[in-house]
C-alpha cells in the first residue's frame, strides 16, 4: 500500500485540505464571535450551508458514479478555492451576508468532493488495506486539525482575521495541485448498476441496495449517533471558553480530542482483530455519551479535557470501522450514490443538532443540555444494540 503514490497524494492533500479548513473554521467563529452575539443565530447561518449541500446530494452523487472521480474531486476542489473569496470580501465589508454565501458554496463543493473521495479509496488500494488507510487517513485530518487550530490561534494574534483565509485559500490551491496527479482505474460509464429500466441512471437507485444489506443499514443508523456532540462541537468549544473565562481552553479542547482521535485511529487495526465491527461500534457510542456526561462539569478545566480525550478516542475508533463497512460491503458501483446519501443523512442530523444545540445553550444552558444529549446517546446506543440482536437472530433462523 505505501509504494502506491495515489495513497500519498491523497494523505498530503488531506493534510494541506486540513490546514485550509481549519484556519477557515477559526476564522469564521472568530468572525461569527464579532458580529453575532446570539448562538441559536449562529447556528441558523451555519445551517444554512448544510442545507444547500443537502439539496445537491442526489445530483452529486449520480454524478460521482457516472464521471470520473478525480474530474469530480477537481471541479469541487476548484468551487472551494473560490468560496473562500466570498469570506474575505464578507471580511473587507462586515456583512454576514457575505459569509453564507460562503457557506453555500463551500457546503456544495463538500457534497461533491467527500463521496468521490470515499468512492475512490477503494479503487487506489485493496479491500484488505481499507481499515489501515481509512484509520491513517483520519489521523491525517487530525493532525492537521490540531496544527490548523494552533496556528490559527497564533495568526489571531499577531496578524489581521484576513490573513487566516489566505492561508486557507494557499492551502486548498495545494490540494488542487495535488489531486490533478491522482490516477487510477475506473469503469462509471459501462457500470451496469447506473442504469435503471428506462436506460437511466437514478440516485433512488441506491435506497433498495441499503435495504438488502443489513450491516449496512444498522452502520448507517449507527453513525448519527456521535452527531449529537459533533453537530454543535464548535458552538460547545465558544460556550466552554465563555464559561471558564478562558480563550486558550479552545486550543486545549482542539488538541485534546485531535490526539485521542489518533491514538483511537492509530490502534483500531488491533482492535478490529480481536472485536467485532459492531462490538466496537457501540462500545464507542457508549463512550460518547458518557463523555458527554461529563461536560456536566465544564466549568473545571480537566473534567472538560478528559471529556474531550474519552470523545476523541471513542471517535477515533468508530468512524474507521464504519467506513470500512461501507466500503467493502456496498457495491463499487453504488459507492457515489451512496457516500452522498451519506453525506445527506448526516448533513440533516448535523443541521437538526445544530440548531437545538444553539437552542438550548440560549435557554437551559451548557451543563443541562450536555446531560440530555449523554442521556440520549446512552439510550438510543441501547435501542440500537437491541434492534441489531434482533436482527442478527432472525439471520440464523433463516
Amino acid at each position: 500500500m505505501w509504494k502506491n503514490r495515489n495513497v500519498w497524494i491523497i494523505l498530503a492533500g488531506e493534510f494541506i485540505a486540513g490546514l485550509g479548513l481549519w484556519l477557515g473554521i477559526i476564522g469564521n467563529l472568530e468572525f461569527m464571535q464579532e458580529k453575532i452575539p446570539s448562538d441559536f443565530l449562529k447556528s441558523l447561518l451555519m445551517a444554512t450551508g448544510l442545507v444547500a449541500g443537502i439539496v445537491v446530494g442526489p445530483y452529486a452523487g449520480k454524478i460521482t458514479d457516472q464521471k470520473s472521480k478525480r474530474t469530480v474531486m477537481l471541479w469541487s476542489g476548484l468551487l472551494r478555492t473560490i468560496s473562500v473569496v466570498f469570506m474575505l470580501i464578507a471580511i473587507a465589508t462586515g456583512s454576514v451576508w457575505w459569509m453564507l454565501v460562503f457557506f453555500v458554496s463551500i457546503q456544495i463543493s463538500a457534497a461533491f468532493y467527500f463521496p468521490a473521495l470515499q468512492a475512490a479509496i477503494p479503487l487506489i488500494v485493496k479491500d484488505k488495506d481499507l481499515l489501515q488507510l481509512n484509520g491513517v487517513h483520519m489521523n491525517v485530518a487530525t493532525l492537521s486539525r490540531i496544527i490548523g487550530t494552533a496556528v490559527a490561534g497564533i495568526l489571531l494574534v499577531l496578524l489581521p482575521l484576513s490573513m487566516l483565509y489566505i492561508g486557507s485559500l494557499v492551502a486548498y490551491l495545494g490540494l488542487l495541485i495535488l489531486t490533478w496527479f491522482l490516477n487510477f482505474e475506473e469503469n462509471n460509464n459501462n457500470s451496469p448498476a447506473m442504469k435503471n429500466t428506462n436506460g437511466k441512471s437514478s440516485f433512488k437507485d441506491v435506497l433498495p441496495v441499503i435495504k438488502g444489506l443489513p450491516v449496512v443499514f444498522m452502520t448507517l443508523l449507527m453513525t448519527l449517533v456521535p452527531l449529537l456532540f459533533l453537530g454543535g462541537f464548535n458552538l460547545l468549544v465558544i460556550n466552554i471558553s465563555e464559561l471558564q473565562d478562558s480563550s486558550a481552553i479552545k486550543g486545549w479542547i482542539y488538541a485534546a480530542e485531535g490526539i485521542s482521535f489518533m491514538i483511537g485511529a492509530f490502534f483500531i487495526k488491533k482492535i478490529s482483530d480481536k472485536l467485532t465491527s459492531y462490538t466496537i461500534l457501540f462500545s464507542s457510542s457508549i463512550l460518547v455519551g458518557l463523555s458527554q456526561l461529563l461536560l456536566y462539569f465544564a466549568d473545571v478545566t480537566v473534567a472538560t479535557i478528559a471529556a474531550f480525550l474519552v470523545f476523541g478516542f471513542s471517535v477515533g475508533c468508530f468512524y474507521p470501522t464504519a467506513s470500512t463497512i461501507f466500503q467493502t460491503k456496498v457495491p463499487k458501483d453504488f459507492h457515489g450514490r451512496f457516500f452522498s446519501f451519506r453525506n445527506m443523512l448526516d448533513r440533516i442530523g448535523f443541521q437538526i443538532v445544530l440548531l437545538f444545540t444553539g437552542f438550548f445553550l440560549d435557554f437551559i444552558g451548557l451543563q443541562l443540555m450536555c446531560v440530555l444529549y449523554g442521556g440520549l446517546t446512552i439510550l438510543i446506543t441501547i435501542i440500537f444494540y437491541i434492534k441489531n440482536n434482533q436482527l442478527r437472530t432472525v439471520q440464523q433462523e433463516n
